[in-house]
């Protein structure tokens, strides 16, 4: 599960920022995750509530998940199309000269305090 080592990143990283900005708590975190990411929403929430709660800056702390849905380029014929559903293989014209376009991102989108 490497979803512990995610969050301490995001922890560090909105630690770092809420006090560069002079907030002495955050209230929730907005991720946007990909759907083929490789990170697991409710392991990385369940890992972000143990972690979170530790800093007294983060007690309390929301994470909140928005999913990007994986979306694949065909090189081919120029469409795009939704991955998990078709894979690697375009569905308009069977190419697998394709590309994944989005879906993968791990973002921290907004800190709110």
């Amino acid at each position: 599960m490497h979803e512990l080592g995610i969050v301490f990143y995001i922890i560090r990283d909105v630690k770092k920022v809420a006090e560069e900005n002079g907030a002495e708590h955050v209230s929730a975190v907005v991720m946007d995750i990909g759907e083929v990411s490789t990170v697991v929403p409710h392991y990385l929430t369940d890992c972000w509530r143990w972690a979170a709660d530790k800093e007294e800056m983060l007690k309390g702390c929301e994470l909140r998940i928005n999913t990007i849905p994986a979306v694949t380029h065909c090189d081919e014929c120029g469409k795009d199309y939704p991955t998990v559903k078709y894979g690697k293989k375009c569905p308009h014209c069977s190419s697998d000269r394709t590309w994944l376009l989005k879906g993968n991102e791990v973002e921290i989108k907004e800190i709110i305090v």
